[in-house]
């Protein structure tokens, strides 16, 4: 009963005013303020400042400026060898596996079509048919910007407009489908592997999705349409080197890389529930 009750909540708030509330929330500029709240995020989700380009808490205007921060150099190190796909975020392995039927797994008794996940798009559905999927969660105490699981270039961008949900492990086993409903960025790259989806999902809070080619994309507002573009004749076009910075979440979310049939043998100790950090091998490219 209280299950129940909790997912009708999921259901009835309204995720897009609330993330309008956080996004204003998060970047007030009140020097006195900001720092204070900063070491209370800090210390209540153990986030390890240490690791920060700039750990000095006051030095962040707002605490988007904190919550999107860089890390010092060589603080996440790249798997070795070219053929490593390297895993694009901090976070935690919430799903991994094989697309069955155009459809992933995402929790016990519920699945998602790709087709959707991808904004429709079928003949793009048909290039990870059969493929390899993982999906990873940031959670607030994460680093939130994404990096290049493998060299790229830009091929198509999708926009796809939906509903916030949460995504904390409590939605992710009640809301039916819920990554290929909430708003959502579909980048397509060209890699070794053949083409590679890294799909950056909103969430509620999660007051905008930003990549380094375009700036800001999403903003988590109501009424937005869906958008595509197309890279392939942008000269110079957008090339992105294997754990490379390509984007970031203000506010968190999540992360679900797609790969053709084949290409891409996943590392055999990830395991759903296995925390994972920017820059390790995820699995190595099939010969």
């Amino acid at each position: 009963m209280l299950k129940a009750l909790n997912t009708y909540i999921l259901y009835i708030l309204p995720h897009h005013l609330l993330t309008r509330a956080m996004r204003a929330l998060t970047r007030l500029r009140i020097p006195f303020l900001v720092p204070i709240f900063i070491r209370i995020f800090v210390r209540l989700f153990h986030v390890d400042l240490n690791e920060a380009e700039n750990p000095d808490v006051r030095a962040y205007r707002h605490f988007d400026d904190f919550f999107t921060r860089a890390l010092r150099p060589n603080a996440r190190p790249l798997a070795k060898g070219a053929s490593e796909a390297v895993c694009p975020v901090d976070g935690t392995v919430s799903q991994l596996g094989s697309i069955r039927e155009g459809r992933l797994y995402q929790a016990k008794g519920i699945d998602y079509s790709l087709e959707t996940l991808l904004g429709g798009h079928e003949a793009l559905a048909r290039e990870f048919r059969d493929g390899d999927f993982i999906t990873l969660y940031l959670s607030p105490r994460d680093y939130h910007r994404i990096h290049m699981p493998l060299d790229g270039t830009l091929r198509e961008m999708h926009y796809v407009p939906g509903r916030l949900f949460s995504v904390s492990p409590h939605s992710t086993s009640t809301v039916n489908g819920l990554f290929a409903r909430n708003e959502r960025l579909v980048t397509i790259f060209d890699s070794e592997c053949g083409p590679m989806a890294v799909i950056l999902v909103g969430a509620m809070f999660v007051s905008g999705i930003e990549t380094v080619w375009s700036g800001m994309v999403t903003q988590g507002r109501s009424g937005d349409t869906a958008t595509s573009w197309d890279f392939t004749r942008m000269e110079p076009p957008v090339r992105l080197e294997r754990g490379q910075e390509m984007g970031r979440f203000h506010m968190g979310s999540t992360v679900i890389l797609c790969l053709p049939k084949e290409r891409l043998r996943l590392a055999q100790d990830l395991i759903p529930g296995t925390l994972v950090r920017m820059g390790q091998s995820i699995g190595g490219l099939v010969e």
